[in-house]
């Protein structure tokens, strides 16, 4: 048995959920997957899948195995690069995501700058403050600000970004510095749609605060600038708010009760073989963000 080519094909039957599937993938039959699943699950001693004549499922086993396998073929196809001389200057077309106000202040600049290094590269970038499914929607690459909770995707951490409540030195003066979330309760709040409780932790603990206020927007950039404008306390990320932090026209409160940091990462799909221009772009995007802590 060819055990990477087995694990290969059982790779391939978890991400495209069916053997028949997993053939058309692999250019392969479906004998020969069938015969390939059942060897390695001999060799295992163990059973990958359920499977009735409608649908197939990972065991427990198999989904503790996926991810040791996934680890073995990326170690081997690193080995394999590593002896390779590609010469050739990444081309083609890249379509990369992004979340639309970072996408715009940080992203957008960086992507301007990689293709300025690599001409032969063109790039479609889709900002969105959503989580794109890069899969079903056809996207190379994503930057994403959460913890990867998607299997099916890879992750590289580029650096982390705070969440921070802010107010203007004017509504400071007037109202006074919190000294804990709770006199959040007692304050005016900016929102932003749909309203959700307010996040802290406290002695490693975390807890809720249901801020209340009278305006409330669905975009981020017209709430900064109405908290910079003295309409009360806001919640967003650091970077939304740096800009104006720097300006002196909004101040950090209630640093000592933050979330921990959340992560930047750039995702991209589970691949035996990342094209050149998906690797030389991940890999351009580490050293422009390397570093990064807003």
């Amino acid at each position: 048995m060819d055990r990477l080519k087995a694990m290969q094909t059982f790779v391939q039957i978890a991400d495209q959920g069916s053997l028949t599937n997993a053939a058309d993938a692999l250019d392969s039959s479906l004998p020969a997957v069938v015969r390939s699943l059942a060897a390695l699950e001999a060799h295992l001693g163990v059973r990958l899948f359920h499977r009735t004549t409608r649908r197939i499922s990972l065991t427990e086993e198999g989904r503790r195995y996926l991810d040791s396998a996934r680890e073995v073929l990326a170690a081997a196809d690193a080995a394999d690069r590593a002896l390779t001389v590609d010469a050739a200057e990444p081309a083609g077309q890249l379509t990369v995501t992004a979340p639309v106000l970072f996408g715009h202040m940080y992203v957008a600049p960086a992507i301007v700058r990689f293709l300025q290094r690599y001409e032969k590269m063109r790039c479609s970038v889709l900002l969105h403050d959503r989580n794109v499914n890069l899969l079903e929607e056809g996207i190379d690459v994503g930057i994403r600000i959460s913890p990867l909770e998607d299997s099916s995707l890879v992750a590289q951490q580029l650096g982390s970004i705070r969440r921070v409540v802010v107010a203007s030195p004017a509504y400071l003066r007037q109202h006074g510095i919190p000294r804990h979330p709770r006199e959040l309760l007692k304050a005016n709040c900016v929102r932003i749609h749909p309203s959700a409780p307010v996040h802290f932790r406290e002695n490693a603990r975390s807890f809720a605060v249901a801020a209340k206020g009278n305006l409330e927007f669905n975009h981020i950039a017209p709430a900064v600038e109405a908290c910079a404008a003295g309409m009360g306390f806001g919640m967003f990320f650091s970077y939304q708010v740096q800009p104006f932090v720097a300006q002196r026209r909004l101040a950090i409160v209630l640093e000592e009760f933050e979330l921990e940091p959340r992560p930047v990462s750039v995702i991209y799909p589970h691949a035996r073989l990342l094209p050149a221009r998906t690797r030389a772009f991940i890999d351009w995007m580490k050293k422009e963000f390397e570093g990064l802590h807003l």
